[in-house]
């Protein structure tokens, strides 16, 4: 039977497999972006044409990670940062040096000129891989960050992929906010997300794939049956 997850359950997960398992919050990244590339190979291709969006958190910790995955194996990627580098930290920022060592194609733009500029260069053949906004996004969306979605939503592109959940709905209700991503496929960790059922959802989600973290599936079963049992 699928199941879904809460935001809250899902932050739940991601705590226990590090402090109970000791699985360093770096390879749960690493596991999650390298298995959403394959998701996306087995979608668009074994080689193809990406453009990855990323924030400045951990959803952008995983664009990085699916960016090196992709380049790896013969795609074009190139990244943006939309946001301002000292922000990023902890396991994003590991996944950022390793990107910026190996040499990709990185446009950081905390502004919506540096950002619009680096959307015109988008073309009809090009992948949009949405990684800004993750799980813990609620509310309305930034100004500058809403005008890059909506660009994103009007531009030519082959396809979007939202990495975890569409930036700009809301994960446990299905509700999109001031501007959100309006995806082809979602690629979400661990589980789809309670939120995807609710029929607003559809506008955004697409078809949603689920990709493996490296969590043991206990591990989840026993978030499913409530958080007093594993205290």
């Amino acid at each position: 039977m699928t199941v879904a997850l809460t935001r809250a359950q899902v932050r739940r997960v991601d705590q226990l497999a590090i402090d109970r398992y000791g699985i360093p919050g770096a390879v749960l990244m690493e596991n999650a972006g390298r298995n959403a590339a394959e998701h996306i190979r087995a979608e668009f291709g074994v080689t193809g044409h990406a453009i990855i969006l990323c924030g400045t958190g951990n959803n952008g910790g995983d664009g990085f990670v699916i960016a090196r995955h992709l380049h790896n194996v013969g795609w074009q990627v190139r990244l943006l940062i939309a946001g301002d580098l000292p922000s990023l930290s902890g396991d994003a920022l590991v996944h950022y040096r390793i990107v910026e060592a190996m040499g990709l194609d990185i446009t950081i733009a905390s502004d919506a000129k540096g950002q619009q500029s680096f959307l015109q260069k988008t073309q009809a053949a090009v992948v949009v891989v949405d990684a800004l906004l993750g799980t813990g996004f609620r509310g309305d969306v930034r100004e500058r960050t809403a005008e890059l979605i909506r660009t994103v939503n009007a531009s030519p592109k082959r396809a979007v992929v939202a990495i975890d959940v569409p930036s700009g709905m809301d994960c446990d209700t299905g509700a999109g906010g001031d501007a959100t991503i309006c995806a082809d496929l979602t690629v979400t960790f661990v589980a789809p997300k309670v939120g995807f059922a609710a029929a607003r959802a559809s506008t955004y989600v697409g078809r949603v794939e689920v990709a493996d973290i490296g969590v043991p599936p206990e591990l989840i079963e026993q978030v499913l049956r409530g958080e007093s049992e594993i205290a």
